[in-house]
């Protein structure tokens, strides 16, 4: 794919407009793509000389004489090197060396750093209560997406994927969870945060773990599983705090092609792509790498980056009855569909949480749908108290309600979640209640960091909040009797919990078959996938992703790659 001043040019405007980066910051942190393979070995050749004690992922210590005869008069960090992109990465002091940077005539562009929306959920619960006919198809404790798209099917024509390596691009990953541990192999730290340990892929967010449990969660007692729960998983974490950077998406898949996996799963994206993923991208492509990634999360017929690319997979959601999720961006990109709608999976060991709510009124005690938001304080035994009603729970709404030592039951909109239960919490509620403003259970998160509030926080949908706020204003009490109980299991909505589905299943294909190029992979996926009747502006792509019909395809397939 080729890269122009002009597609540099573009996503740096874009990125300003987004907000992604300060041009008046003192320091940026670039990616320096060389022109000339001479000079990149000649800059990253083995030497006994570091900078600043900073090493190469890759083992090679930087020539700093060369660095400084290369690029004269730049004041510059190195911070490592990606090889099968011939480029460095390195901390820049100003606008002005960058500009130096682009101006010299080995390097073929500079892409400053920039940050995607972190991949989030769509919501996150416990898989009581889920959608109706989801709680019936999971009671064996096997996620309905692994039975949807015939995964058990797949594993008596073929495998296991146990022959199949998939990195996962997200916010890292609980390598000791149960469900894990067993088929984890390796994980690195590309977030962009220079002084982050390259070693500490940890997720505080919970994505990555729950993706990577679709993907290659391992086959237990209880029932559950991933698609492929015998392949090996990989994660590098290169979304952080500030979001998903280019450049650690660039390291990511970098090292993906130097530990020569089969698929790099990506359940993130944004509007544009720089030209370092692009770059980055099309090596792992013609290195023989299946790329996969979700549409987004907006609903809107334009699928995201980096799914639009044509070397990318793009991947859309469905429920359980096999229909697109509200959600699910589509568009003349998208290739195919996965289950991502109440998608169970592993989260971190102890961060799931699985609610029950009960209102009383009258004297009768009832069960409503609900949910534990994430970052609610978990409470293992149940908790009853009086409702008091204020409004949108922003701070002048407690003026004219006391929910001193009460439960606060508050409506969503205007503010965030975490505002609402925080005033709350400042005027001394014991715990919050938030319904929601559309039909549906409402949902959300109250931290991005992985803490906790000091109280029990709810959702429920609209039906009840309306219900008991009704009764409230009739000067009846209004009683809630409330629990939250910690597992290591959610349930999440999005594109994010489709991509892992199609990325599992080509994990068993290519198991089945290693010699399938990208290419071949995609096109056996698209011709196998359950046809929808009603396809308007390819909302559905190819249709519903089938595993026992692309293994079997896989299987008698003939291989137009060599053989490792």
């Amino acid at each position: 794919m080729k890269v122009t001043i002009s597609t540099i040019k573009t996503a740096v405007v874009l990125a300003l407009a987004l907000g992604s980066f300060d041009l008046h910051a003192k320091e940026q942190r670039v990616l320096v793509k060389i022109r000339n393979q001479a000079i990149f070995n000649s800059l990253v050749q083995a030497s006994p000389q570091t900078v600043n004690g900073k090493n190469s992922a890759s083992g090679v210590s930087v020539n700093q004489k060369t660095i400084e005869a290369v690029f004269p008069n730049v004041r510059m960090q190195y911070e490592n090197s990606l090889n099968t992109m011939n480029a460095m990465v390195a901390t820049v002091n100003s606008e002005a060396d960058i500009e130096k940077l682009r101006q010299n005539p080995y390097v073929g562009y500079v892409d400053v750093e920039v940050f995607h929306p972190a991949p989030r959920p769509m919501r996150g619960t416990i898989y009581t209560p889920l959608a109706e006919g989801v709680e019936q198809a999971q009671q064996s404790g096997t996620p309905w997406g692994i039975k949807a798209v015939k995964a058990i099917e797949a594993w008596k024509v073929g495998d296991m994927g146990q022959k199949s390596r998939v990195l996962v691009l997200d916010t890292g990953i609980d390598k000791n969870h149960p469900s894990i541990k067993e088929n984890f192999e390796a994980g690195r730290n590309f977030a962009g945060e220079m002084s982050i340990n390259a070693e500490d892929y940890a997720d505080t967010q919970g994505h990555g773990t729950h993706v990577s449990g679709t993907i290659a969660g391992v086959l237990d007692s209880t029932g559950f599983s991933g698609v492929a729960p015998k392949a090996k998983l990989l994660m590098g974490r290169v979304c952080g705090e500030k979001g998903c950077s280019n450049i650690a998406i660039a390291e990511g898949i970098n090292w993906g092609i130097e530990k020569k996996v089969d698929v790099i799963s990506m359940s993130l994206g944004g509007p544009f792509a720089t030209p370092s993923e692009r770059d980055a991208i099309t090596k792992a492509f013609a290195s023989g790498i299946t790329l996969v990634a979700a549409t987004g999360n907006d609903g809107k017929p334009q699928v995201s980056y980096p799914a639009a690319l044509s070397e990318v997979i793009a991947v859309g959601a469905t429920d359980i009855q096999g229909k697109r999720g509200e959600f699910s961006q589509y568009g003349p990109e998208l290739a195919i569909m996965g289950p991502g709608v109440d998608v169970l999976s592993s989260v971190p060991v102890g961060s799931g949480r699985a609610s029950k709510v009960q209102l009383g009124l009258d004297g009768r005690m009832a069960l409503v749908t609900s949910n534990a938001f994430p970052g609610s304080r978990a409470i293992t035994q149940a908790m009853e108290n009086q409702l008091v009603y204020v409004g949108l729970g922003k701070e002048e709404d407690f003026a004219q309600a006391n929910v001193q030592g009460k439960f606060a039951l508050i409506k969503r909109g205007e503010i965030r979640f975490s505002e609402k239960a925080q005033n709350a919490i400042n005027n001394g509620a014991t715990g919050v209640i938030i319904f929601n403003n559309v039909d549906g259970l409402v949902r959300g998160g109250l931290s991005e960091d992985g803490s906790e509030m000091p109280v029990p926080v709810f959702g429920i949908d609209k039906a009840a909040g309306e219900a008991a706020v009704q009764a409230l204003q009739q000067g009846k009490t209004v009683t809630s009797r409330v629990a939250i109980e910690v597992t290591d299991y959610s349930a999440f909505d999005g594109t994010s919990m489709a991509a892992p589905h199609v990325s599992g299943v080509i994990a068993l294909m290519k198991s089945s078959n290693k010699g399938l190029t990208p290419t071949q992979v995609k096109e056996i996926l698209q011709k196998t996938a359950t046809q929808v009747a009603e396809n308007r502006n390819n909302e559905y792509g190819a249709g519903i992703v089938n595993a026992e019909a692309a293994v079997k395809a896989s299987k008698s397939a003939e291989s137009s790659a060599p053989m490792p």
